[in-house]
């Protein structure tokens, strides 16, 4: 399987999606992420879900997205632990459940 040389992240294609649905699903995810401030002024939570919704589908339909992503959670491993949570990303529970093996003290004898 090939992967981003930068990334890591696999270079594979879904099965089953087109040309244009990809394209189509992130700039979806761009109208949505750049709505969210419109929709934060209604009271409620309205705009944090709005903008979740447009970075998930960025994150998913976009290499560009991904790799951006990626440099972010280098930068700043602690934002990135909270993105990875908030959006219930499987490598943020692999990684939880790795820290916490890890970090389990030492029995005194």
């Amino acid at each position: 399987m090939e992967r981003d040389k930068e990334t890591g992240i696999p270079l594979t294609r879904r099965q089953g999606s087109s040309r244009w649905l990809r394209p189509l699903l992130f700039w979806t995810g761009v109208l949505l992420v750049i709505v969210s401030p419109l929709v934060g002024i209604v009271p409620g939570p309205g705009g944090v879900v709005v903008f979740a919704a447009g970075a998930g589908l960025m994150l998913k339909n976009s290499r560009w997205a991904k790799r951006q992503y990626a440099r972010f959670k280098r930068r700043h491993p602690n934002k990135g632990a909270w993105a990875d949570w908030s959006m219930r990303r499987p490598s943020q529970r692999r990684r939880a459940e790795r820290d916490k093996a890890t970090a389990e003290p030492a029995q005194d004898r």
